[in-house]
């Protein structure tokens, strides 16, 4: 009875959209971080170091302190996946911007692949605010490509929350093209999020996946013990049936080996190219909504080849919901439904 009317309670702080908490964003230009915190508790970081190819968040932080992002390639932990080195927290790219690679680049990368890389330049901090019902953050940055060109102009603004005990993370990216650019139709994109090892199914086989350029990964088999992580969609897919399917939202529900429950949920808006998008879910800990792939995904479909140009804005809008609980649908659906009818 108690569980029913904690997610009864849940669902309607996700409707009201109550916020009590004190949200703070510091910004240490110098260290290439941002940090912010809820109550003086850790929440992310928007950060930038030389060995990244692009901002990220890392690490998200759920309020009772359990931390669900992977560590490797930043902080390692034992028993860790050490695959896919761009696989770092939070992050927005792609992997064909004009035949550039942005998803897949890393200090990994030798030879003859650098020259088809891409990398997103931090340029500067344009805003912070913190506050008692929520922080933001206003980024500017540059998609530039191997060839020193730069293709795009990115404006991000990041509002974060805490309503009740569940942490919300709003990302607004405003692409500006440059140069006429064409998001060719692909499966590596666009906001990934790389899940702790306590988050990969336990029904991941395993294999070899292949990116944009050819490069084959070798992802180990099995998880292990421990493994409790389940993908679970608004059209119903669970498990290993979502990766190439659409819908407006995905949750993934598990619990750390201590028995602490955790949700991560993206939401999909209406208002962005693609949607619903795509889910890019991976049982070995890639979590990811791609709303410009669609050939990649489904044969039938034609190639989405999405051309923005020179001098046109397109607009991508997610909210990323961190709880403490696993999370249903029909609480999932009701945050949808909020984050549809938001304009910012």
């Amino acid at each position: 009875m108690y569980k029913v009317v904690a997610l009864a309670m849940l669902s309607t702080m996700f409707a009201s959209g109550v916020a009590a908490a004190e949200v703070k964003v510091d910004v240490h230009e110098a260290q290439r971080r941002v940090d912010v915190t809820v109550d003086g508790k850790p929440f992310t970081s928007y950060i930038w170091p030389t060995s990244l190819k692009k901002p990220v968040l890392y690490p998200l932080v759920l309020s009772d302190g359990i931390t669900v992002t992977r560590g490797y390639p930043l902080e390692p932990r034992a028993g860790e996946r050490q695959d896919h080195p761009h696989h770092a927290g939070l992050w927005f790219n792609y992997g064909n911007v004009n035949g550039f690679d942005f998803w897949n680049n890393s200090d990994a990368i030798t030879g003859d692949r650098v020259q088809h890389m891409g990398s997103i330049r931090q340029e500067k901090i344009v805003s912070s605010h913190s506050g008692k019902d929520s922080g933001e953050l206003t980024t500017e940055s540059t998609w530039v490509a191997a060839n020193g060109q730069a293709l795009l102009r990115e404006t991000t603004t990041f509002v974060f929350r805490q309503n009740g005990d569940v942490r919300t993370i709003d990302r607004t990216t405003k692409l500006t093209a440059l140069e006429k650019v064409v998001f060719t139709d692909d499966k590596e994109g666009v906001l990934g999020i790389r899940v702790a090892r306590w988050l990969e199914s336990a029904n991941e086989k395993g294999g070899v996946f292949v990116d944009a350029s050819g490069k084959e990964t070798k992802v180990e088999g099995a998880t292990g013990a421990g493994a409790t992580g389940v993908y679970l969609t608004s059209e119903g897919k669970q498990g290993d049936d979502v990766w190439s399917t659409r819908g407006r939202w995905c949750v993934l529900n598990g619990h750390d080996p201590e028995g602490h429950q955790a949700a991560i949920a993206i939401l999909d808006h209406p208002g962005n190219p693609g949607y619903p998008t795509y889910w890019h879910a991976r049982g070995y800990g890639l979590f990811a909504a791609n709303p410009l792939g669609a050939h990649i995904f489904d044969t039938k479909a034609a190639p989405m080849n999405y051309t923005v140009e020179k001098g046109q804005t397109t607009t991508f809008r997610y909210r990323v919901l961190l709880s403490p609980h696993t999370m249903t649908a029909a609480q999932v659906n009701a945050a949808a439904d909020v984050f549809a009818k938001t304009n910012r």
